[in-house]
């Protein structure tokens, strides 16, 4: 079986999972406490790649399908919302 990521990534994601689990670990922008298994996997696959270790490319075909979504809801609202303004201003 081949090897998903390289020795140096393993360690960072290893050593990042003890400090998980000691309760050390604290997110990158807000510096809460990272509880989350997975967050903590993303932390140090992120360390690695900033290192120049051999890691795949994040995916992103769950967000990319999200801003699609958002974006056809909020075109909505828009719309919705200026048919509100013009009504409140023929109601003067």
């Amino acid at each position: 079986m081949a090897r998903k990521y390289s020795k140096t990534a393993s360690a960072d994601v290893e050593r990042v999972m003890k400090e998980r689990k000691a309760g050390t670990l604290k997110s990158g922008g807000s510096g809460r406490k990272v509880t989350s298994r997975k967050q903590a996997i993303a932390i140090g696959l992120s360390e690695a790649r900033r290192e120049g270790a051999k890691v795949p490319k994040k995916t992103a075909t769950r967000s990319s399908s999200k801003k699609s979504s958002s974006k056809k809801s909020s075109s909505k609202t828009r719309k919705s919302a200026s048919g509100k303004r013009t009504s409140k201003k023929a109601g003067r």
